[in-house]
């Protein structure tokens, strides 16, 4: 006669209630990089696209024809990114420096330009924020999730060794265990990994469009320098 048939459960939270302390541990502070990777994955998709829109919006306006001193006076009243805050920081320094000389020289627009390119540094920082966070959790997370596998693979050894029963029903849940480790770890990592090249791409792109409107901007100073 066959032994009866013991059920065995395999499901997530059966793998994670009867997994070693350690393996717990890893389990739980894979699942919180997975949540936070993603939190951070949502905010940049709003982040980004708000930036897009409002570089349209603003090489749109700036485009059409209106007067400097008039879109200054209209995005001076409110908090702008992207181009707009480069700008507005560069109009009020060239207006500072009329307030101390008439006649605008070079060492103006030097110094238009140098503001120009803080401006571009703090936008990037700002569009760049948490994104290392992504880095460090696509490339630690699959190494954390096998150390679970490896801590939860010699407890199921032990486990085997101590029951001296090498039955399926036996090994069968401790190697999940182990393995659910590596697969949270891959869970966590997949993701980041690809958003993280992703989100570096658009920063590239849009820290490009800046650098190029600061070219532009800055001719168009260096060109009203030259008729004063």
């Amino acid at each position: 006669m066959n032994p009866p048939e013991v059920a065995v459960d395999l499901s997530v939270f059966s793998l994670f209630a009867n997994a070693h302390i350690i393996v717990q541990l890893v389990m739980i502070g894979l699942l919180l990089s997975s949540v936070w990777s993603w939190a951070i994955i949502i905010e940049k998709f709003f982040l980004y696209a708000r930036f897009r829109k409002e570089t349209d919006r603003f090489e749109q306006v700036f485009w059409s024809g209106q007067s400097l001193e008039e879109l200054y006076q209209a995005l001076s009243q409110r908090r702008n990114v992207s181009m707009a805050a480069m700008f507005v920081a560069a109009m009020r320094e060239w207006k500072r420096s009329l307030e101390q000389t008439s006649k605008p020289t070079h060492g103006v627009q030097l110094r238009i330009e140098k503001v120009m390119d803080v401006t571009i540094n703090r936008e990037a920082d700002r569009l760049e924020r948490r994104l290392n966070f992504l880095a460090t959790v696509g490339s630690t997370a699959p190494f954390v999730g096998l150390f679970g596998t490896v801590w939860g693979i010699m407890t199921s050894f032990q486990a085997i060794a101590n029951s001296k029963n090498t039955n399926l029903a036996v090994v069968a849940p401790g190697i999940a265990e182990a393995l659910f480790a590596t697969a949270l770890g891959l869970l966590a990592a997949i993701p980041a990994v690809i958003f993280f090249n992703k989100f570096n791409n658009d920063v590239a792109r849009l820290t490009a469009r800046m650098e190029g409107f600061a070219d532009e901007f800055a001719a168009i100073l260096s060109r009203q320098i030259d008729k004063s």
